[in-house]
């Protein structure tokens, strides 16, 4: 089923991630996690659709989408950048794998943390976001998307990594080995693992050997 709704709100997160806000259909539902196929309604894109993660809370009376801009190719990340209030999205129903099962660990990449926020959201507004754990890797300081909000919740339990600057008040490296055995002392917990497709391979590989059930480890299919 598709819906076509209007964007009512557009807020610039960082230099090349957005945030819209749009209406929402009567009835329509998601899980804090999942993701809908999103086009926009627009001659030559309407059938150009793309997954993107709802970001707002089930019970909000609008949708929310977190959006990073690739603008070395003429995609649709490009075009969605240039809308403005008024424009229109088609949306689809809602799917996804991820979803939270329980306290534990969230290892993101990148726009991999776009799942991630509706879940600390719904976890925050029910006062059970104590014992999750937050590993968010970037590239460098100004690829982090809502930092000060993330240090706001989770306090010492957001730590931020950057592989290509060093910064004060942020890890450097990548999330290998040493770095998880170095910040986490359990590995029988949930672990949520979302991001590029490599560094969820890499990281999920890498949490087995560490000794973490397979079938505790979430992430994107």
């Amino acid at each position: 089923m598709s819906y076509t709704v209007r964007i009512t709100d557009i807020l610039s997160l960082t230099h090349d991630v957005k945030m819209l806000k749009t209406e929402k259909p009567k009835g329509y539902n998601f899980k804090p996690g999942q993701a809908t196929e999103v086009a926009i309604n627009k001659e030559d894109w309407k059938d150009e659709k793309r997954p993107f993660t709802y970001t707002s809370l089930p019970e909000d009376d609008y949708l929310e989408f977190v959006i990073k801009f690739y603008r070395d190719h003429d995609g649709v990340t490009k075009q969605i950048e240039d809308l403005v209030e008024g424009d229109e999205l088609i949306i689809d129903d809602s799917w996804g794998a991820i979803q939270y099962k329980g306290k534990g660990v969230f290892i993101a990449g990148g726009a991999g943390i776009t799942p991630f926020i509706s879940i600390f959201r719904d976890l925050k507004s029910k006062g059970d976001l104590e014992g999750n754990k937050l590993i968010f890797a970037n590239k460098t300081g100004k690829d982090v998307i809502m930092e000060s909000y993330f240090h706001e919740i989770l306090g010492e339990d957001f730590i931020s990594i950057l592989d290509q600057e060093k910064v004060e008040g942020h890890a450097n490296g990548r999330v290998n080995m040493n770095f998880l055995k170095d910040n986490l002392d359990d590995f029988s917990q949930e672990f949520y693992v979302c991001g590029p497709q490599p560094m969820v391979e890499a990281v999920s590989e890498i949490l087995k050997q560490l000794g973490a059930n397979p079938d505790g480890i979430t992430f994107e299919e």
